[in-house]
């Protein structure tokens, strides 16, 4: 899916720098004159900002000019200053591009602390293929400047302007990110007997100016705060907070319909013809239910055909960042991005008489807004329409329509998430059903604990010297075993024990590893289990007759937490349940003489409970920790403070054991 360039590149840390990296230094001096809007910028008074503030955007002023057969011209001016080292990267400048975007003119200048201005002739950009895209080919570049002068009270500008041709009468400006602003605006021309609606997400609605002739309209906004993450534990998706507004617009007599209806019929005009059959499609369909009659067991079977045997590469040119390609070319070629595979899975579905639709998503919770209709979003999976009346405790990614049909979530492009789930990153988000009149937004459901669940079992030996041996099981299931499902069927043998000994060493000093043993890494509806022996050396502490023990031998749940004030929504990522199993067989002649209080802390979206006990000769220890909710208001910090202080406690409690 196409997702708005500019600011994702500054939000995708990998791809900036080495975006960053490929830009060679220059050393442009003035040729021509810094423009008087440059000056004017420059020289206004900033407020007072915080004093770890990279940057200012001191001037961002976005013209858009549409034409009558669709087409816009794209005119934008921006003035950033930089504020501390930290913010040089601010000062690089890129414009993204591809065949439908040609950019008509680009300059580039830049002030110095100093005062010394620059300014950069054609020949000191580059142009570069978007940065990071091993498994994917599309024809959108970046045309980059690296100017000069981008120190502490150094200014850059840059103006460009672009000849843009919309898929879909639609344009969003995105006016707020990482950076505080100063001053910015948006400026939409339009042609007579045009007309245009606004959509305003996480933020009130601007008034427009008023223009004579009704064909010019503009909106200002002044002092934006800026949206910084990156110290924030537990934070949502900037993208997700960030203000933006989107425009449709079109002939008055045929305006793009508002609202998500008119997304959903827009996309099944691009789509619908993708979808067709052909007769290798079907047979193949057909061999892979042959003999399966229930619902469940005929789409799984396709499903995890597309999920495992078609593999992910997208190529997108133009519309094809929206466009799926032709489902029987997907199957032919055994590749395809998202839609792609969205797309070969409803068609292949159909075969067999199962429908499904498209369903647009966005990997960043909360950044599709139900209140907000826009093709804002980055990714599609299928919903897959249940016959009426049936019913299966497999199909948990369940939702019902306005229309009262139901429908199962499911990401055939997410390898390693079990048919009838879809991955944590989605749960709790919105989507968009590509029903055509039907078409609306959903709400994907927030699975229960119990569908993502780590269970450790182990039974020990304590020797008087203190070491401890024995065997540990911990099986896993659901998005907390993805990673170790990908590691045990595609890592090498020196990364999977660099994996382990990395896991144990979180909890033992020294310790040795043997027999170990996996199973049902490639089954994705079972189990994963991990299980092995351990020999750890001085693992109780002894005190003179005495030794202390820690009942809690593997495994740390506390949440990580800071004093800081929180201001801005938790994002817990995921529900799960920890369940832990811990039986210590006492060595000889010592007895247990005081145990840990057990403890039990619910605190609405989450709890946590523990207790040791001594059954004879045997030490056991026992707890599980249980989050239900995973987006939080800011007030509910205070009670994950509480629960990662509790956890922590517990964590590092001691038995004390007494020799005889």
């Amino acid at each position: 899916m196409i997702w708005n360039l500019n600011f994702l590149l500054r939000k995708s840390n990998s791809r900036f720098v080495l975006f960053c990296c490929l830009l060679s230094p220059l050393s442009a001096r003035a040729k021509e004159s810094v423009p008087e809007w440059v000056k004017a910028a420059a020289t206004q008074v900033l407020p007072a900002y915080p004093p770890d503030t990279k940057a200012v955007v001191l001037l961002d002023d976005t013209t858009y000019t549409v034409n009558l057969d669709g087409t816009a011209i794209e005119h934008s001016r921006t003035v950033i200053k930089i504020l501390r080292p930290q913010g040089r990267d601010q000062g690089l400048v890129f414009v993204p591009f591809d065949k439908d975007r040609k950019i008509l003119s680009m300059h580039v200048w830049s002030i110095g602390p100093s005062g010394q201005e620059y300014a950069l002739n054609d020949k000191e950009m580059v142009e570069l293929g978007y940065p990071g895209q091993g498994n994917l080919y599309e024809d959108e570049r970046i045309r980059a400047a690296r100017p000069p002068g981008r120190d502490p009270g150094g200014v850059v500008a840059y103006e460009y302007e672009q000849r843009m041709l919309p898929y879909i009468a639609e344009k969003t400006w995105f006016f707020q990110d990482s950076s505080p602003r100063l001053h910015q605006s948006f400026t939409l021309e339009l042609p007579a007997g045009f007309s245009y609606t606004t959509v305003w997400t996480h933020h009130s609605k601007i008034q427009e100016s008023d223009p004579e002739d009704r064909r010019r309209w503009r909106w200002e906004i002044n002092n934006t705060p800026a949206i910084d993450l990156e110290q924030v534990l537990h934070r949502p998706s900037a993208l997700s907070l960030a203000g933006r507004m989107t425009v449709r617009f079109g002939p008055s007599s045929a305006v793009p319909k508002d609202g998500w209806q008119g997304i959903g019929e827009w996309y099944e005009g691009l789509s619908h013809d993708r979808l067709t059959a052909i007769p290798e499609m079907v047979t193949k369909a057909r061999e892979l239910t042959a003999g399966k009659t229930d619902f469940y067991d005929k789409t799984e079977a396709i499903a995890e055909f597309v999920q495992k045997d078609v593999r992910y590469f997208a190529i997108e040119m133009g519309i094809g960042g929206y466009q799926p390609h032709f489902a029987a070319d997907i199957y032919r070629n055994r590749y395809g991005d998202c839609k792609d595979k969205a797309t070969l899975l409803s068609s292949m579905l159909s075969t067999v008489g199962v429908h499904a639709a498209l369903l647009m998503v966005d990997s960043r919770r909360g950044v599709i807004d139900p209140d907000s209709p826009s093709i804002v979003g980055n990714h599609m999976v299928t919903a897959i329409e249940i016959p009426q009346g049936y019913d299966s405790p497999k199909l948990r990614s369940v939702f019902t329509a306005k229309t009262g049909r139901r429908y199962l979530v499911f990401d055939p492009t997410w390898e390693k998430t079990p048919f009838g789930q879809v991955e944590h990153e989605l749960q709790g988000g919105y989507g968009v059903l590509m029903e055509g009149p039907d078409s609306q937004v959903i709400q994907i459901p927030l699975l229960p604990p119990t569908f993502n669940t780590i269970y450790r079992v182990g039974h020990l030996q304590l020797a008087a010297n203190g070491s401890l041996k024995g065997r540990v099981t911990e099986d896993r299931f659901g998005d907390v075993s993805d990673r170790r499902r990908a590691l045990y069927t595609h890592g090498s043998a020196q990364e999977q024990n660099e994996n382990l000994d990395h896991v144990l060493e979180q909890d033992f000093s020294t310790f040795k590893v043997s027999d170990v043993k996996v199973e049902n890494a490639e089954a994705l509806n079972k189990k994963l289990t991990l299980s092995y022996n351990i020999d750890v050396d001085s693992y109780a502490r002894a005190m003179g007759p005495l030794l202390a023990v820690r009942p809690r031998v593997l495994g740390e749940d506390a949440p990580e937490v800071d004093q800081k004030d929180r201001k801005v929504p938790i994002d817990l990522r995921q529900t799960i349940q920890v369940n832990d199993e811990y039986d210590i067989e006492l060595p000889d002649g010592f007895a247990v003489d005081e145990t840990p209080n057990a403890v039990a802390l619910d605190v609405g979206f989450a709890s946590y409970t523990s207790s040791t006990s001594v059954k004879g000769k045997t030490l056991h220890y026992s707890r599980t920790y249980t989050v239900r909710q995973i987006v939080l208001t800011p007030q509910k910090y205070g009670d994950l403070r509480k629960l990662s202080s509790l956890i922590a406690t517990d964590e590092q409690s001691r038995a004390v054991l007494k020799k005889q």
